[in-house]
């Protein structure tokens, strides 16, 4: 279906987007780390139940942590192998979580789920809670969670904006998986029950743009303006309506899922695989090859930085996810979760981090 221009939007920010620097690497599988270091939190919400113990011998996919609650996800063993230590981590933010930490045999022994031919609406969101999908835009809700919303539906908005500066790996899924992505959507609309998708895709990608003309649903063109991948600001854009104050999505008849849970959605259906591993950017001037990178859960930042290269020239800020909504880390001594879309080496000239003044901003 040919795109069509969004609503027009007059607030937001405008700035370099630095795409250049990622956007024509396609996405390559970073080599398996030989240990992975894997939280129990890893959705918005309570931390899964660890159900592994030291010494147990586990497959990749293996289920290492069940849901406490609804507002909680599944977590699976990234690599086949032995879980050596589960121990308290501190993590970016200075909370302390539980990690498992697994050493991988490089074998590839998996245990999936059984794929599902013909799911019902039933089927898919029971599917999509076991394999611990969650959102993928950066917040990490529970997917299922949102497969039942409390009030009545009839749109699903899919999120294709990814409006923040240096990442690009839903770029690049969309160029490279659009049919995937496009049977996930179709997944997540029956679980909704509804018949309306839509897409709304930055101006920034063209060929992104043209791939989804070539589905049955409907694609607007967003502008390049930073946060048009905010929930409320691309419902607005895409469909006309308004979220309200304090309301959710749902209460105006809207679903948002981002592209890359779509295409999650898609291989727990088809392939019966849970989410542990996922896609994200390694971006910015002070890394010398940036790059769009499959990773597994639980894998140290330092294997990413090396396997980009390493640095170049002076690092001066180090950011886990954009760098509008990251947050800066002080080493490299941390692991990747799900929902981790980015890392980030930044220069002085890019950071531009002045010194503190002798002032108290009172």
């Amino acid at each position: 279906m040919k795109a069509i221009k969004g609503k027009p939007f007059f607030a937001g920010v405008h700035f370099k987007d630095m795409k250049y620097l990622a956007e024509n690497a396609p996405i390559e599988a970073l080599p398996e780390p030989d240990t992975v270091a894997i939280s129990l939190s890893q959705s918005l919400g309570k931390p899964a139940i660890v159900c592994v113990a030291k010494g147990d011998k586990v497959k990749e996919g293996q289920l290492i942590g069940t849901a406490d609650g609804a507002i909680s996800s599944n977590v699976f063993a990234s690599v086949c192998g032995e879980v050596t230590d589960i121990k308290q981590v501190k993590t970016s933010d200075g909370r302390t979580d539980t990690y498992v930490f697994i050493n991988s045999d490089h074998t590839e022994e998996k245990q999936y789920l059984p794929p599902l031919d013909f799911p019902s609406g039933e089927d898919i969101i029971k599917r999509v809670k076991d394999a611990g999908i969650v959102g993928l835009g950066g917040a990490g809700f529970p997917t299922a969670v949102k497969l039942t919303p409390q009030t009545p539906v009839d749109t699903l908005v899919i999120n294709g904006a990814e409006c923040e500066p240096y990442l690009t790996c839903d770029d690049r899924l969309m160029k490279e998986r659009s049919e995937e992505i496009f049977r996930g959507a179709k997944y997540i609309a029956k679980a909704l029950g509804v018949n309306d998708i839509v897409i709304g895709i930055e101006a920034n990608k063209p060929k992104c743009i043209e791939e989804f003309e070539k589905f049955d649903l409907k694609v607007v063109r967003l502008k390049k303006i930073y946060p048009m991948g905010g929930e409320k600001q691309l419902i607005y854009v895409t469909t006309g309506r308004r979220v309200g104050i304090g309301k959710l999505p749902a209460h105006s008849g809207v679903v948002v899922c981002n592209v890359g849970t779509c295409f999650a959605v898609c291989e727990a259906i088809e392939l019966g695989k849970p989410l542990y591993e996922g896609i994200l950017t390694v971006s910015g001037q002070a890394v010398k090859q940036p790059k769009n990178l499959k990773v597994k859960v639980g894998t140290c930042i330092s294997d990413l930085v090396a396997y980009c290269g390493g640095e170049e020239g002076t690092l001066k800020k180090l950011v886990l996810g954009g760098p509008m909504t990251g947050s800066a880390l002080g080493g490299y001594d941390l692991y990747t979760r799900k929902t981790t879309g980015g890392l980030l080496l930044m220069s002085q000239s890019e950071a531009k981090v002045y010194a503190p003044p002798p002032c108290l901003n009172c």
